[in-house]
């Protein structure tokens, strides 16, 4: 850290209650958001509350250092980047102050979506959606004064606030609503307010004639101020300015928003949906200019770039959406009528496909469950453009274009033409009933003529943009890309919001470079670029010496621990920041620790921008050797949900695997963690006293100094350890020996759990499969997949017993053999971790043919193979999909498999992670933080309607019975008892389920 970030983050720290950390890794990991540009801060300060702002606010003033205003970083113009000190309002600011009648007043690092389910339990809600509300804060929908697909029924932001507390830029605090311009104080007791209202309002008057002369014509305008309708005449004849629209839309310039009370409104008791199908673009948008009059509430078009992935990504999407569709209009209607709804879509269909012949197609989408997939079309299927293979990506820097809507049909042919001048394809979505366009020209930013055509490009759209009367920015503000073109947009109104930020922040300390800018500011300047610079050594799994390349003087480059093929660049490179990883929505399953702690260094996009700072030189890379970086990769616990869920698909579990094993080679394993990646020695020594053991390790005071010497939680519920393992009792049971008859053979790889812990599971894996005719084959030398190792960065112990289960199960394969295995960890090991490990064709090989147990049965009953002579149970599971599993994306097998058995009812319980995440609930640190992840599913293990708990995760497994009586089975287990073969499941189950029976 250099001397002025180090004084500063000392004075800060002596000055705020909250959080200030000037140092490399947090500076970098807010140089980004969701846009393309990069600036590194001075600091990064979480306030903890009003007097947090103003103290930072008042010593920045005295140093002269800008502030930039944060919420979840995904702004795609840069907004809330900058060199001073950025205020982050999420993570600490977050709270729902309350809510009262028809208003809610919230802190401005209440996420959107949040904000929204806690509404909805008093029948309301906040109506402008704009597409990231999952994420997104409150602080920023009111500061870009965000709107969505719903603006034809809510508007935007600025119509729903009543009332913003503001800090201004020397520190003070001030409500802001509508105020009376006066001197007089019995009508508005604060004198700076007074002060503030009467400059506006002399400074709005007098310029009048350019304020509606240089007025876009676009329905949605987000560039400059808005000063056309702030002020007012009440009804005495006084004039009045609402200081709280001014606000609306600033970006942080003029100040900083710490509380909001907002207007609601009801939700309404309907709602509907219609596709119609087009083929031809302009087509669409000529439809599209009738949505207001026809009283739609929202009409999006959608071109075929997005439609072709839509059908590709879900078989859901593909029934409904023709081949043969260039474009699509989705259109909504609501009311607390549903005949309402449906008249009002029917009749917007037949006007466009019966009457005008626009249309060649409709699909009306009225259940609530259609509704939603079709509602969430768009939001889940453009962020996987980032998935598309090779080196251009989707680039936001023109995305945000307002044109009035009778001109969008023509304008779409002006903007094809401009692309196809540049050689340029892109991906078009529109708000298309009020006109916005979003645009993302395929660039690679890493290619000089492309980062060149990005400006020429601009220019030359922008400017037919102007000639129909729109705006270069209908939502996503002005930022670092569209600042510099504001002069154009506006002419002499643009000196008039000049005017407005002095009034305001007269030493620019707000942000600045943005909406007004002195500074020449290129829409190429400050990109967010990757380069490898010399800092990798990609480490050889063969033998063979490792290739070199040239590193900085004096620095040494980073020899990689993983096989990246030198793909470590282009992995780390591939996250844009869009913060989805951040979000708290029950629909999606990303990041458990994220949920429980939401701060930055907890999300997998910060993660990324790290290891991305390190491959560019940013970082020194002996840092990945320091406690510091250690802290934030032990925030991820391998449960390869953010890489499912990621529109880019970036792997941060083998970024974060990579990292923690850096550490490791450099300093070796914690205490903790030394015996979590010896577990299988640690439990065979167990076994051989396991009546002692089983006792010596459930008494309170061992538990209490294993705490103490070893770390792993006083707490922790652990499972009795077998007084004999599976591999020993297959031997005697002659499974050990290859079999020699043809048809359906398995390997059954054991893992640790089922061989040492649970072996009625693997006798009753066993007993299933022979039971439909599979043969079993147990190979005595298998060692356990070791995944508990790779999940701490013990990637050297890994890597060997990776090369001897893989010299072993290879061969299997070769001669015929399917690997199965019972623990679903185990198979995201074989399958994705172990091509880590060891680049090379017996490892694809087993990794093509090793498959989970459920789905491999799953698979069988699909095939017409699958024995179904199943007795009746009379039992009610409630099943949890582990993470592991979901990781394999092979749906839910397991849970299909109770489905088959008649009796058996089986809840599906979604409360996300279940928080134990291998061995990382077992230590003392993350105890708490891991019950908390798991929360939501002890719950519903406990509910009285659920007999036990299923899962096929070991580790799940011990978490639901945490807080429990309830066992938890593997659904292989209750197949053996309703096939009969397993008595003994029966009695074990009936001693806890009380009224399990089998028929």
């Amino acid at each position: 850290m250099d001397p002025q970030r180090e004084r500063i983050q000392a004075d800060l720290r002596g000055l705020l209650a909250g959080d200030v950390f000037c140092d490399d890794r947090f500076t970098l990991m807010y140089a980004s958001d969701a846009s393309i540009y990069q600036m590194r801060p001075l600091g990064v300060v979480r306030p903890r509350g009003v007097a947090d702002v103003r103290a930072v606010v008042r010593y920045a003033a005295e140093q002269s250092i800008p502030i930039h205003a944060r919420g979840a970083g995904t702004g795609l113009a840069g907004e809330s980047l900058g060199p001073g000190l950025v205020l982050d309002f999420s993570h600490s600011m977050r709270r729902i102050v309350g809510i009262n009648g028809d208003t809610v007043t919230v802190q401005p690092g209440v996420v959107l979506g949040q904000l929204n389910r806690y509404l909805a339990g008093f029948g309301r809600q906040f109506g402008p959606d704009p597409a990231t509300g999952g994420v997104t804060t409150m602080g920023s929908v009111v500061a870009l004064d965000n709107s969505g697909s719903n603006w034809l029924r809510h508007g935007s932001a600025r119509k729903h606030v009543v009332n913003l507390q503001l800090v201004l830029p020397d520190g003070d605090v001030m409500e802001a609503g509508t105020h009376p311009v006066t001197d007089d104080p019995h009508r508005d007791s604060n004198p700076r307010r007074r002060d503030l209202v009467r400059r506006l309002a002399e400074l709005i008057d007098r310029e009048q004639a350019h304020i509606k002369e240089r007025q876009p014509k676009a329905w949605v305008n987000r560039c400059g101020y808005h000063l056309y309708d702030v002020l007012n005449t009440d009804a005495t004849g006084q004039s009045e300015l609402d200081l709280a629209r001014l606000i609306v839309g600033s970006e942080g310039t003029l100040a900083l928003v710490t509380q909001a009370t907002l207007r609601t409104v009801p939700i309404p008791k309907h709602r509907g949906l219609a596709l119609l199908f087009f083929d031809r673009l302009e087509s669409a948008a000529t439809a599209a200019i009738e949505a207001q009059s026809l009283g739609l509430s929202a009409c999006d078009l959608i071109d075929r770039r997005i439609l072709s992935l839509a059908r590709d990504i879900d078989e859901y999407y593909a029934r409904a959406i023709p081949r043969d569709a260039e474009a699509m209009l989705l259109i909504e209607q609501q009311a607390d009528d549903e005949r309402e709804v449906i008249d009002g879509l029917q009749q917007a269909v037949i006007r466009w496909q019966r009457r005008e012949r626009l249309a060649f197609g409709f699909h009306m989408a009225l259940a609530p469950e259609e509704f939603d997939a079709f509602r969430r079309l768009a939001r889940r299927v453009s962020p996987t453009l980032y998935r598309v293979q090779g080196a251009d990506r989707p680039t936001p820097f023109i995305e945000d274009i307002a044109v009035p809507p009778p001109a969008l049909p023509d304008f779409l042919v002006r903007l094809q033409n401009i692309l196809k001048s540049h050689q340029v394809t892109a991906s078009f979505f529109a708000h298309a009933g009020h006109g916005q366009l979003h645009v993302r020209p395929f660039l690679n930013l890493a290619d000089e003529s492309d980062v060149r055509k990005m400006q020429s490009l601009a220019d030359e759209l922008y400017e037919e943009v102007w000639k129909v009367g729109g705006t270069i920015s209908g939502e996503h503000g002005s930022g670092l890309s569209r600042t510099w073109y504001l002069r154009k947009q506006f002419g002499p109104l643009y000196d008039v919001f000049r005017e407005v930020k002095r009034i305001f922040d007269p030493h620019h300390l707000l942000n600045p470079g943005r909406v007004i800018a002195d500074a020449p500011q290129p829409i190429t300047k400050n990109l967010r670029t990757v380069q490898q610079n010399g800092m990798l050594q990609e480490h050889s799994c063969n033998g063979a010496a490792p290739a070199l390349e040239k590193s900085p003087a004096g620095v040494k480059p980073l020899e990689l621990l993983l096989a990246w093929n030198s793909k470590l660049p282009a992995t780390a490179a591939a996250c844009n920041g869009c913060g989805r990883c951040r979000t708290q929505s029950p629909e999606a399953r990303m990041c458990p620790i994220f949920r429980i702690a939401p701060s930055e260094e907890a999300s997998p996009r910060a993660k990324a921008n790290l290891i991305r700072a390190v491959i560019a030189g940013q970082l020194d890379p002996a840092s990945l050797a320091k406690e510091e970086l250690k802290e934030i990769a032990d925030l991820c616990v391998n449960c390869h949900q953010c890489r499912l869920e990621c529109p880019a698909a970036v792997d941060i579990p083998k970024l974060m695997i990579e990292a923690k094993a850096q550490y490791v080679a450099s300093n070796g394993l914690g205490t903790a963690d030394w015996v979590l990646s010896r577990l299988d020695s640690m439990t065979r020594w167990s076994s051989r006293f396991a009546p002692l053991s089983n006792w010596f390790l459930h008494t309170r005071w061992t538990r209490w100094l294993l705490e103490k010497l070893v770390g792993i939680a006083q707490g922790r519920k652990l499972p009795q350890v077998a007084s004999s393992s599976f591999l020993r009792r297959a031997e005697r049971r002659r499974l050990t020996r290859p079999t020699r008859r043809t048809g359906g053979k398995v390997l059954y790889f054991v893992d640790l759990y089922a061989n040492w812990y649970d072996v009625q599971l693997a006798d009753a894996l066993v007993a299933v499969l022979q039971h439909n005719n599979i043969a079993v084959y147990v190979h005595p030398g298998q060692q356990p997949s070791g995944m508990n190792r790779l999940a701490i960065g013990d990637v050297e112990r890994a890597r060997v017993a990776a090369a001897r289960n893989v010299r072993i199960l290879a061969e299997a394969v070769r001669q015929g053999y399917e690997i199965v295995c019972s623990e679903p960890t185990a198979a995201l090991c074989l399958t994705r971790e172990y091509p880590d490990l060891l680049d090379d064709d017996d490892t694809r090989l087993v990794a093509a043919h090793t498959h989970e147990a459920c789905t491999y049965l799953w698979q069988l009953h699909e095939a017409g193979k699958l024995e179904l002579n199943f007795q009746p149970l009379n039992l009610t599971l409630g099943y949890h999909l582990p993470c592991h599993l979901r990781a394999l994306e092979v749906g839910s097998p397991g849970e299909n498999l109770l489905r088959l058995i008649k009796g058996v009812t089986v809840r599906r319980i979604e409360r996300g992670c279940s928080g134990m995440a291998g061995t990382f609930g077992l230590k003392r640190e993350n105890y708490r933080a891991s019950l908390r992840a798991g929360w939501g599913l002890i719950r519903a293990v406990r509910d009285p309607g659920v007999q036990l708990g299923a899962t096929e995760c070991s580790a799940c497994k011990i978490q639901m019975e945490q807080g429990t009586s309830k066992p938890t089975i593997h659904p292989i287990k209750v197949l053996a008892l309703a096939y009969g073969i397993m008595p003994e499941i029966e009695s074990l189950l009936s001693a806890h389920s009380g009224e399990l029976t089998v028929t």
